[in-house]
């Protein structure tokens, strides 16, 4: 046997042993993704709380331990701040579960068991950029940043959950070429909305620092209208692309409506936190609204083909 085989033959009898707990991999790719979007939730309590520097370093909470400091003038910054790190810590954990499960599919091609690594290395990822984020005192590109990762998280955790769904074959087109446009269009247009949205929240009251309100410099109300225009645009060809696929299959009509739901509920949620002065809870859950829009979009942009 050369030394390449041997590597090779330990790994195919590891994946043989993993075998037994195979129908496991569906449930952990749902927490995954349940995870990611959550993760955006406590991230989000972090900022509305002004609890960004409620751990005064990384990766410890404090110098010399891992864990809150308790003493009489305590508040509650350092536990929301521990809660956001302790929820990183149980994705990494099932992102360590998840590759092992996806990447030992030897029954699988090699393309689906390689997107076993997204989610652990994003996690990852999202660990050093938080670190970066504290030791930077909240700086608002990093923050950004570290929002922009989480959402790219959950569009790669639902595609994750597609691909193990539906096969290894080639893709085919179930759409013809307009609709498939209009759903390219779609996702397009959910990035902008999303990062508008993001240099929103920084440049208004929420930005996340007690001592500087407004932590990216440009205008919060300009900013809000050309987020809200940019929704418009992308409600506008959501309503175009109901049209053209309602004689189509049924998952990628049933698609549609769902992100159309979303959509109506996510600017019901935005208007209303908007014309009620920013309460929190409201910003959160419009936080949250947005991470479930982009699973939405990437659930009709993968429907619109199959395996």
């Amino acid at each position: 046997m050369t030394a390449t085989a041997a590597p090779t033959s330990r790994f195919a009898a590891f994946a043989g042993r993993i075998d037994r707990f195979r129908h496991w991999t569906r449930a952990i790719l749902v927490a995954n993704l349940i995870g990611q979007i959550g993760i955006i939730g406590t991230g989000g309590a972090v900022r509305l709380t002004e609890s960004g520097l409620g751990c005064s370093t990384w990766p410890q909470c404090e110098p010399g331990q891992f864990t809150p400091q308790f003493h009489e003038a305590t508040s509650l910054h350092p536990y929301i701040e521990f809660g956001n790190r302790t929820l990183t810590g149980v994705l990494a954990l099932i992102g360590v579960l998840l590759a092992v499960a996806v990447c030992t599919d030897l029954k699988r091609s090699s393309s689906y068991r390689l997107l076993g690594l997204v989610p652990i290395l994003g996690v990852l990822a999202q660990a050093l950029i938080g670190g970066v984020v504290v030791l930077l005192h909240l700086h608002p590109g990093w923050v950004s940043l570290h929002f922009g990762v989480s959402a790219a998280l959950v569009a790669a955790s639902l595609y994750v959950l597609h691909r193990h769904d539906e096969g290894d074959r080639a893709p085919a087109l179930v759409v013809g070429p307009r609709v498939r446009a209009l759903a390219w269009a779609l996702a397009g247009l959910t990035a902008v909305v999303v990062v508008l949205g993001v240099l929103t929240t920084g440049a208004g009251p929420h930005s996340g620092d007690a001592e500087v309100g407004y932590r990216i410099a440009v205008d919060p109300a300009l900013l809000t209208r050309w987020h809200a225009a940019a929704v418009w645009v992308f409600v506008a060809a959501l309503i175009a692309y109901l049209v053209a696929v309602r004689g189509g299959p049924a998952p990628v009509r049933r698609a549609a409506l769902i992100l159309f739901v979303i959509t109506l509920a996510q600017g019901a949620i935005g208007y209303v936190q908007y014309f009620t002065d920013l309460p929190e809870l409201l910003v959160g859950l419009h936080m949250i609204g947005a991470a479930v829009l982009i699973a939405g979009t990437t659930r009709v942009w993968l429907t619109t083909r199959v395996r």
